[in-house]
């Protein structure tokens, strides 16, 4: 006859179990943040960034008429920038436009225009739906070999690293033009987790939710339009 164990003995074990988890859910958070800090750390600015293919510019929200956040514009701002200093041959704009009714993609090709980038220079990846979406389809579908990644701060470690993963040479560039308030405060807090995803999407070898036919940005961009 097998004898129950006491009450607290139980509870023991219970809290042991439950710490180990913990302790290993820490490790894990705090071991992949460590990867991508260490392995997409470092950033250019645009006067010192090295000659690339392309400036990859990772979308951010717009809103419902249309109109770019702050960080979307100052991303948009240091990609125009790059290309006017002659830092890049073409712009990459990828980000989101899974549905009609939100496009951050557009919006984006629209200021870059503005900006004086030619539109046959400017290549517009409508698929971009996470950083490794566009990491990943920089290479597959535009033939992108290498890129200068253009986003805030916070972001650029992943994505320079996820960028690497995917196969291309790639050297941030922070585009912290201004102020962003408890935007990025919660961006930042969320970051710590996007890069634990980060490294199970290469780890696993994640596919992007769609790749489609070739686009290389040898060609025209308007070849791009969606």
């Amino acid at each position: 006859m097998r004898i129950p164990l006491p009450a607290s003995r139980r509870r023991r074990r219970l809290l042991a179990g439950v710490l180990a988890i913990a302790l290993a859910g820490v490790l894990l958070v705090a071991g992949s943040n460590a990867l991508v800090l260490l392995g997409g750390g470092g950033s250019a600015t645009v006067a010192d960034a090295p000659h690339a293919q392309v400036a990859l510019v990772l979308g951010a929200q717009v809103t419902r008429d249309g109109r770019m956040s702050t960080m979307l514009a100052d991303r948009v701002r240091v990609a125009a920038e790059l290309y006017r200093a002659g830092k890049v041959d073409k712009v990459l704009a990828s980000g989101d436009h899974g549905r009609p009714e939100y496009d951050e993609v557009n919006a984006m090709r629209t200021a870059l225009i503005a900006q004086g980038v030619p539109p046959r220079d400017v290549f517009t990846d409508h698929a971009g739906f996470d950083t490794w979406d566009s990491a990943v389809r920089a290479r597959e579908v535009f033939d992108v070999s290498s890129a200068l990644v253009v986003t805030q701060g916070f972001h650029l470690p992943r994505a320079v690293w996820l960028a690497r993963r995917a196969g291309l040479e790639a050297t941030g560039v922070a585009a912290d033009l201004t102020g962003y308030g408890r935007a990025q405060q919660r961006s930042e807090v969320r970051e710590v987790l996007a890069r634990v995803k980060a490294v199970e999407q290469v780890v696993t070898g994640a596919d992007p939710r769609f790749l489609g036919p070739e686009i290389p940005v040898s060609g025209d961009g308007r070849a791009s339009l969606g």
